[in-house]
C-alpha cells in the first residue's frame, strides 16, 4: 500500500473504526479493539502496514506522554492524603513483591539479575484503561474491591516515573562517561535536576498567569494550542537533557492540579490524549510477532500463565494482609492479574537502554498484549464462579407481624416518594399503615417514629394482615416498575373495593397501571419538573398568576392526550400521534391574547394581596 501520510492515515483510523466499536459492543474494552486493530493490519495477519510503522510508533508514544500528563492532573494532593494508606501501603507492596518475585523467578531460569529485575518491574504494572472502564461498566468501582483496585492503579501509574528513570541504570553496556552529546555525566545530571525544577517551578510563576490571561482573551483555540505548547515543550525538554519525556509531563500534571483550569487543560488534552493513545496500542499489535508465538508456544504461554497466576496470588495474599473482604480480595486479584499498558512502553525502553536485547523483548511484548486479552474473560470468571462461590446468603428476615391494622390507607413503599404522601396524611391525623421491603429504610424511618412494617406487599397474606379488607385507599409508591404493577393486580383482584392511587415510572408504566384500574397515576418526576417549569416562566419576566394559568392549561391538555395516546403505544403511528399532540399545545400557549402580559396582574403575589387587603380594610372603616 502507499506509504503517503493520507494512505497511513486511512488505514489506521479505519482499523480504529471498525474494531474499536466492536470491542465495546462485546464487552472486551476499547484498548483491546486498539490491539486487534493493529493485529489485523499488521505483518502478521493482513500485512497494509509494513516497515513503514516504526515511524508511527515514534509519534504514538506521545499519546503516553500526554496520558501521564492528564494522570498527574488528577493527582490533587488532597486526593493524595485521603487515599495514602491503600496507595502507599497496598499499592507499594503489590509492585514491590510483584518485581522481586518475577525477578526471582527470571534470575533461577537463568536470566541476569539486571535484566530479571527489569522483567519484575514490567510485570507489577496493570492496565488502567481496561481495569477502570470495565470495573466502571460493571458498577464495581464504588465498592471496597474496586477503590483498592483503584488505590493500587494509581500507585502503578505514580511508580512508572521513577521505574523510568531507573531503567538506564539495569543497563548491561558499562556506563560511559560522557553522554551522547559529549557532556560529562555530571553536568548531564546537573541539567536533568535544573530541568525538573524549571517544571515545577514554571507551573506555578509562568504556566498559571499565561492560562489567566489567555482566560480573559475568551479564545477557545488559544487555550487548546497554549496546552498543546506546554505538553509538547516540556517533553521536548525533558527529551533533551536525558529523561523520559513523560516524567516532566506527569510533574506539570502535578503543579497544576489544583488549578483552577485543570478542568479545562483536560478537556483540551482529553481528544489528542485519546486518539495519540488509540495509535500507540495500534502500533503495539501491529509489532505482535506471530511468528515468534507459533515457535515458541510453550515459552510465551508459560509466561503469560506463569505471571498472571503468580500476580493473582499475591494481589489475594496482599488483600488478606490489609483486611480487605472476601469479595473485595477476589475482586482486587482478579481484576489486577494482567500486565498492563505502560509495560508496552517499557519494555521498549528497556532494548532503548541496552536493559536486554530485542530477543527478550519480542515474547515480553506477546505476552503483554496475551494477558490484556484475557482480563475480560477473568472477569467474566470471576463474576459467574468466584464471586457466586464466596458469596454467603444473606440471612432471610422474616416478615413483621402487623397488629390492629384498621387504617383507612395503606402504602406500600416507603422511599422519597412514599415518604411525601405518608407526612401529608399523618399531618392532617389520618392512620396508615406503611409497608416496606428495605430493611435499612424500616431501620432509619423506625428511629424517627414512624412505624414502618417489614413486608413484601405483593403478598396476599400480608395485604389482609395489613387491613386491606378494610381499608379505603391503597398507595403504590414502591421504585420498581415490576414490583409497582405486580402489587397492583395482587391489590385489584383480591380487593376491587380499594381506590387505588400508583407511583409510575414513565409513560408506558402509565398506561400500564391505568388498565389494571388505579384511579390515579402519579408519573414520579412530573409534579417537580411542572413546577420548575411554572418557575422558569416566572424567572423571564411572567407574572406569578399568568405563569400559573399557562401551565395549568398545558397540564390539562397533557392529561387529557396522555390518557389518548396510551392506544398507540407500540405502533407506527404513536410518534406522529405524539407529535401533533406537542404541535397543538404550543397552538394552545399561542393564542393567549398577548396584551394580558401588560395589564397589572398581581394574583399570587402575596406582598400585593396583602397590601390591598389593607386598602380594602381602611376603606370599610365608618368615618363616623
Amino acid at each position: 500500500m502507499s506509504d503517503s501520510v493520507l494512505a497511513m492515515a486511512f488505514t489506521y483510523l479505519l482499523a480504529a473504526t471498525v474494531c474499536v466499536p466492536v470491542a465495546k459492543k462485546l464487552g472486551l474494552g476499547a484498548v483491546l479493539g486498539y490491539l486487534v486493530a493493529g493485529i489485523l493490519i499488521g505483518p502478521g495477519v493482513i500485512g497494509i502496514v509494513g516497515h513503514e510503522h516504526a515511524g508511527v510508533g515514534h509519534f504514538a508514544e506521545f499519546g503516553v506522554v500526554m496520558m501521564l500528563f492528564v494522570v498527574g492532573l488528577e493527582l490533587r494532593p488532597a486526593l493524595l492524603w485521603q487515599l495514602r494508606r491503600p496507595i502507599f501501603g497496598l499499592g507499594g507492596a503489590q509492585v514491590v513483591t510483584t518485581a522481586l518475585a518475577v525477578a526471582i523467578v527470571a534470575t533461577v531460569l537463568g536470566v541476569h539479575w539486571k535484566p530479571a529485575i527489569a522483567v519484575g518491574l514490567i510485570f507489577a504494572s496493570s492496565s488502567t484503561a481496561i481495569v477502570l472502564a470495565t470495573l466502571a461498566e460493571r458498577n464495581l468501582l464504588k465498592t471496597a474491591g474496586g477503590q483498592a483496585s483503584f488505590s493500587v492503579l494509581l500507585f502503578q501509574d505514580i511508580a512508572v516515573i521513577p521505574i523510568f528513570a531507573a531503567f538506564p541504570l539495569l543497563a548491561m553496556a558499562p556506563a560511559a562517561a560522557a553522554t551522547g552529546d559529549g557532556r560529562p555525566a555530571w553536568l548531564s545530571g546537573l541539567m536533568l535536576l535544573g530541568a525538573v525544577t524549571g517544571v515545577v517551578l514554571s507551573g506555578r510563576f509562568i504556566i498559571r498567569p499565561l492560562f489567566q490571561f489567555l482566560a480573559t482573551v475568551k479564545v477557545r483555540e488559544s487555550f487548546t494550542a497554549a496546552a498543546l505548547l506546554i505538553v509538547v515543550g516540556i517533553a521536548l525538554l525533558m527529551q533533551e537533557v536525558g529523561l523520559s519525556p513523560a516524567l516532566g509531563t506527569f510533574l506539570a500534571g502535578v503543579v497544576l492540579a489544583d488549578s483552577e483550569y485543570r478542568h479545562e487543560l483536560e478537556t483540551d488534552i482529553e481528544p489528542f490524549k485519546g486518539l495519540l493513545l488509540g495509535l500507540f496500542f495500534i502500533s503495539i499489535g501491529a509489532e505482535i510477532d506471530f511468528g515468534l508465538i507459533a515457535s515458541k508456544p510453550l515459552v510465551i504461554a508459560g509466561m503469560v500463565i506463569g505471571a498472571m497466576a503468580g500476580k493473582l496470588t499475591i494481589l489475594y495474599t496482599l488483600g488478606r494482609v490489609f483486611r480487605l473482604d472476601r469479595a473485595a480480595r477476589w475482586l482486587l486479584a482478579f481484576a489486577l492479574a494482567e500486565i498492563g499498558e505502560f509495560a508496552f512502553v517499557l519494555i521498549k525502553l528497556g532494548v532503548t537502554e541496552r536493559v536486554y536485547s530485542t530477543e527478550l523483548a519480542a515474547p515480553l511484548m506477546a505476552s503483554v498484549a496475551l494477558s490484556m486479552a484475557l482480563t475480560p474473560f477473568l472477569f467474566i470468571v470471576l463474576e459467574r464462579w468466584v464471586l457466586p462461590a464466596i458469596s454467603e446468603p444473606e440471612p432471610v428476615r422474616e416478615q413483621d407481624k402487623i397488629e390492629h391494622a384498621d387504617s383507612p390507607v395503606v402504602i406500600a413503599g416507603y422511599g422519597r416518594f412514599g415518604q411525601m404522601v405518608g407526612r401529608i396524611l399523618r399531618a392532617n391525623r389520618i392512620p396508615v399503615t406503611i409497608l416496606d421491603l428495605d430493611p435499612e429504610m424500616v431501620a432509619v424511618v423506625g428511629r424517627l417514629g414512624v412505624k414502618v412494617y417489614y413486608g413484601d406487599a405483593s403478598r396476599t397474606d400480608l395485604l389482609h394482615a395489613a387491613g386491606c379488607d378494610r381499608a379505603k385507599l391503597f398507595v403504590i409508591a414502591v421504585d420498581d416498575k415490576d414490583e409497582a404493577t405486580k402489587i397492583a393486580e395482587n391489590v385489584r383482584h383480591h380487593y376491587p373495593h380499594l381506590k387505588v392511587l400508583a407511583r409510575a415510572r414513565d409513560r408506558q408504566h402509565y398506561w400500564e397501571l391505568r388498565k389494571l384500574g388505579c384511579i390515579g397515576v402519579f408519573r414520579e418526576t412530573f409534579g417537580s419538573a411542572y413546577e420548575a417549569g411554572v418557575e422558569s416562566l416566572i424567572q423571564l419576566g411572567y407574572r406569578k398568576y399568568t405563569a400559573n394559568r399557562l401551565a395549568r392549561r398545558w397540564r390539562q391538555h397533557e392529561e387529557r392526550t396522555l390518557e389518548e395516546l396510551g392506544k398507540h403505544w407500540g405502533t407506527e403511528s404513536y410518534f406522529t400521534q405524539t407529535k401533533q399532540r406537542m404541535e397543538e399545545a404550543e397552538r394552545l400557549m399561542r393564542v393567549e391574547d398577548p396584551t394580558v402580559y401588560e395589564e397589572r396582574d398581581a394574583a399570587w403575589d402575596n406582598e400585593s394581596l396583602r397590601a390591598d387587603r389593607e386598602v380594602a380594610s381602611a376603606a370599610r372603616v365608618d368615618p363616623s
